[in-house]
């Protein structure tokens, strides 16, 4: 008989007779995190992998059509899943079993599909229950102690493969080994797919011919290969390499622009009307009607009679175009044409809360009557107050938001009080005027939200209503139409365009107020 011992918890590789085309050994250690060939990493806890249910297949390196046998028993220890498996009597496990003798195979790699698991802060997948679907026979394991230890070839011989471990004393009719899980490296898929304990293989660098059959495939095998040849390079210089030449620019795109668009998010985009024509009438009133005290009983009362204006707004249309060869699409990153898309989006927003923010300033016509200097706190916080009065006493609601251009926001963050403290702190005191930090364009000048947008002009700084309670009153229109794509046969080209419709308008100029620079 042989027998398998970790700690105190035995295996026995068959009962009775003798054993006859078996092989024993550990399938995988408990609790080693492993790493995959992408860089995901993952973790059996024990007891992941179950001891009864339906038996494992033996296979050859992974592959289903390769069946030699199937696994006979299994034993869960505190080290981690030992086994025992048969090998058929056809002809592949015969060859196997050879290999196995010999010592030519002698690491085992399992394939699992994890059905209970989560993920750590560290990314590492913790399978806590697996279905265990095979266990194959490899050259190079994954886990230095996912070995063979011992191979029955036949009832009369037993050959016992030993791993580099301490052997323990031999009894007549038993060999027992020790075994010591050391920590090491897994292969393993994403959750819900099989993941298997094979090692990596080393890398070959590709030929040319070989690196265009991979960028025909292209999709995250084509992404892979990437990544292996970045790794496998070296110190390579490109004379070395001319066959992988291409791969830099078939790498991720790096776009420097971000789709944000202070101006029109901090007033809200309206719905473009639906009518033909190029301008459309946004209606307002221009006189209101009065109420006043009445001076004596039966004699006139206020009477004002209100005027509605009409407020012609103009449509412009902001556009993008790029054409793209069948052969860019077909033959570069399979994310070309999404790149392109992505680009439009980002400078189609840029595009257009540019001529939000150019607007704004050009029709805020309410000015301080003074340059003011914005390296002056008392200035600036008078300068301030000022216009918040203004808007104030147009209609007895406050402005909420301050525009400014990005200089105006560095003058701002760098304002001190007279003994050096900032004025605007980025962790503010219960005493502070507001808080500005460096981190983002957003924050609180003397109770005002900051606004600030690198689409605005040098020294602007606009406050204004926008909240819609308090009716904003610049008002911005948008028909985003996105993105239509042509096929032009004659050229073997695909065309690609973002467009869309955008207006703005100034409804009362006297909710807007600018502080003008010295």
């Amino acid at each position: 008989m042989i027998r398998l011992t970790a700690q105190l918890v035995t295996l026995d590789a068959a009962e009775g007779d003798a054993p006859s085309r078996t092989i024993t050994g550990l399938a995988v250690p408990w609790d080693t995190v492993a790493t995959l060939s992408g860089g995901e990493q993952v973790k059996f806890l024990k007891g992941s992998l179950p001891e009864d249910g339906p038996a494992p297949k033996l296979l050859e390196f992974h592959d289903d059509t390769r069946v030699i046998g199937v696994v006979t028993e299994r034993v869960s220890t505190d080290e981690g899943m030992m086994f025992s498996a048969k090998l058929a009597t056809t002809r592949a496990a015969d060859d196997s079993l050879a290999l196995l003798a010999m010592g030519a195979l002698d690491s085992v790699s399992v394939g699992a599909v994890p059905l209970k698991f989560t993920r750590t802060k560290e990314g590492v997948l913790e399978v806590s229950e697996a279905r265990w679907l095979e266990l194959s026979v490899v050259t190079v394991p994954a886990y230095a102690d996912a070995q063979v230890y011992s191979v029955a070839a036949s009832a009369d011989e037993a050959e016992t493969i030993e791993p580099q471990q301490e052997e323990e004393p031999t009894t007549q009719d038993s060999e027992e080994e020790n075994m010591e899980v050391q920590p090491t490296h897994v292969e393993a898929a994403v959750a819900t797919t099989p993941i298997y304990a094979s090692a990596k293989r080393e890398f070959k660098m590709p030929s040319a011919s070989e690196y265009l059959a991979a960028m025909a495939v292209g999709g995250s095998e084509f992404a892979e290969y990437n990544a292996r040849i970045n790794a496998a390079a070296g110190d390579q210089i490109t004379s070395n390499v001319p066959g992988i030449l291409p791969a830099p620019i078939l790498g991720p795109v790096y776009d420097n622009l971000v789709a944000l668009r202070p101006v029109c998010d901090a007033f809200g985009v309206r719905a473009m009307p639906q009518r033909s024509g190029t301008t459309f009438v946004r209606p307002y009133i221009d006189t209101h009607l009065s109420v006043g005290q009445q001076s004596t009983q039966l004699t006139a009362v206020s009477a004002t009679t209100q005027v509605v204006e009409d407020k012609v707004v103009t449509k412009l249309t902001f556009a993008g175009s790029q054409t793209l060869s069948e052969q860019v699409i077909d033959w570069t990153d399979p994310n070309a044409v999404q790149i392109v898309l992505d680009d439009f989006l980002a400078q189609y927003a840029d595009a257009t809360d540019n001529y939000a923010a150019d607007q704004l300033l050009a029709q805020t016509t309410q000015a301080s009557a003074a340059n003011v200097d914005f390296t002056d706190p008392d200035a600036v916080v008078a300068a301030i107050y000022t216009g918040a009065q203004t808007i104030a006493a147009n209609g007895n609601v406050f402005a909420d938001k301050l525009f400014v251009s990005l200089d105006v926001w560095r003058q701002l963050g760098s304002l001190t009080d007279s003994t050096g403290r900032p004025l605007f702190p980025v962790i503010g005191p219960m005493n502070a005027a507001g808080s500005i930090n460096a981190a983002n364009a957003i924050g609180n000048v003397l109770g005002l939200q900051l606004v600030a947008d690198k689409n605005f002009a040098a020294k602007t700084c606009i406050l204004s209503v926008c909240e819609p309670r308090t009716k904003a009153p610049y008002e911005i229109y948008e028909d985003a139409r996105g993105i239509v794509s042509l096929t032009q046969p004659t050229i073997l080209g695909r065309e690609l365009a973002i467009r869309g419709y955008f207006a703005v308008t100034m409804i009362n100029t006297g909710k807007t107020f600018k502080i003008t620079q010295a």
